[in-house]
């Protein structure tokens, strides 16, 4: 074939198109899966945070531009808990989820991290069994309960050199407490809690254990 700019363009267009189906393709095949390990991903932290129910009821709410979705549990017809799956995107990498079960009466039963990809050894230490964050806030009242680290006057024991995370999870907690106390019938509406996980004084270092700063905060 005599080369020539069309036939240049011609080839780019063609390679282009097989390359645009073979990620089509790739995307289709493996969306289900990935659909169907969250969904299971879910369904194993409902489990986890919430009392023994044999129903669930969910509802979507917006809390500081974040989607939320409460889950009201029930057994035998009678509310047992709700389930928050809750967010923030402040975490040290970015986006955390979590699973956050209350009582009836707005105590915290557990807390399952959904998602997170902070830093291994530090900020990651929020998804081990007994963790700080998790123990300071198991079975405390929330509306008796600060949802913030310690450092910033809270109630909640930070993660050893993982400020900026466990800060995050706080504003993830906060957040999912607002919206229970919407779907529990309390408020009519989702308070804003931008802010709940607020820097004061600075953050560590990345120098010997410490995470490093995100710019100014």
């Amino acid at each position: 074939m005599k080369s020539s700019l069309k036939n240049m363009v011609l080839v780019l267009f063609c390679i282009t198109l097989i390359s645009s189906a073979c990620v089509g393709f790739v995307n289709m095949i493996t969306e289900e899966p990935i659909a169907e390990a969250k969904a299971a991903a879910v369904k194993a932290a409902l489990a986890e945070v919430l009392p023994e129910f044999d129903a669930t009821e969910k509802s979507e709410h917006t809390a500081d531009e974040l989607l939320i979705i409460a889950y009201k549990a029930t057994k035998d017809g009678e509310v047992v808990g709700y389930a928050v799956e809750s967010a923030t995107k402040s975490g040290f990498s970015g986006l955390v989820r979590l699973m956050v079960g209350f009582d009836t009466k707005g105590t915290v039963l557990n807390v399952n991290v959904l998602e997170q990809a902070e830093t291994p050894g530090l900020g990651a230490k929020m998804t081990e069994e007994g963790n700080p964050l998790v123990e300071s806030v198991k079975g405390k009242s929330a509306p008796q309960f600060n949802f913030k680290v310690r450092k910033d006057g809270g109630d909640i024991d930070a993660l050893t050199a993982a400020t900026i995370s466990s800060r995050a999870y706080a504003e993830a907690l906060a957040r999912a407490y607002s919206v229970f106390k919407v779907v529990a019938g309390w408020e009519k509406e989702v308070q804003a809690t931008t802010g709940a996980s607020q820097t004061k004084g600075g953050e560590d270092s990345n120098h010997g254990n410490f995470e490093p700063k995100r710019g100014k905060e």
